[in-house]
């Protein structure tokens, strides 16, 4: 009988050491977190859309374009599953398409383009001008390469992180392209539950 009871009270223990084990992101940690750039750009219904008045919810970031052909239509797929995944918990997750195509992405076009993988993401558009400081503030990379022999006439290469944004409004963590659908929720349902 009280090797039993040593047995459980070893069970206990071991439980409440793993409760209180600090989360470790499937991405890269931003240690210690900062406060994300705040921007303001235009959303797909023409309304201005402000990062900081976001807070509350975790807001996922993408930056990408509507004419891509591969890396886009894949995160994007991705952080939805990853969303349906997370059930009632995925109310709480903004997921935000940010253009790297000013010439081609319009709010209409944008709106449109996200509304193909979850009617609540958001797409973002503006100018060249004012979409450049948004981009430079997160570190992403958007460069013009001609394509002479495609309909197309340009694509754009650009860096294809999603930055993880807490309920406060910092920036808490990246993740790479091609993480799992598995992983964005388990690092975004984390935040939403901290």
């Amino acid at each position: 009988m009280a090797r039993r009871h040593i047995l459980f009270l070893i069970f206990i223990g071991l439980f409440a050491l793993s409760a209180c084990a600090p989360y470790t992101f499937r991405g890269m940690a931003i240690e210690p977190s900062k406060p994300a750039p705040d921007f303001t750009l235009t959303d797909q219904s023409g309304q201005p859309f402000t990062l900081s008045a976001q807070k509350g919810s975790v807001v996922l970031l993408f930056f990408g374009f509507t004419a891509c052909p591969d890396v886009c239509p894949t995160t994007l797929a991705d952080i939805a599953a990853a969303k349906a995944q997370l059930g009632s918990t995925g109310e709480n997750i903004k997921v935000v398409l940010i253009s790297v195509d000013p010439e081609r992405d319009t709010p209409a076009n944008i709106g449109d383009y996200v509304d193909n993988y979850d009617p609540t993401f958001i797409g973002l558009a503006g100018t060249a001008e004012q979409l450049a400081p948004v981009w430079k503030s997160y570190g992403v990379t958007a460069n013009r390469r001609e394509l002479p022999n495609s309909k197309l006439g340009y694509t754009i290469d650009h860096s294809a992180y999603i930055y993880l944004i807490d309920k406060a409004g910092n920036w808490r963590a990246i993740l790479p392209f091609g993480v799992s659908a598995d992983d964005i929720a388990s690092d975004a349902g984390h935040l939403v539950n901290t």
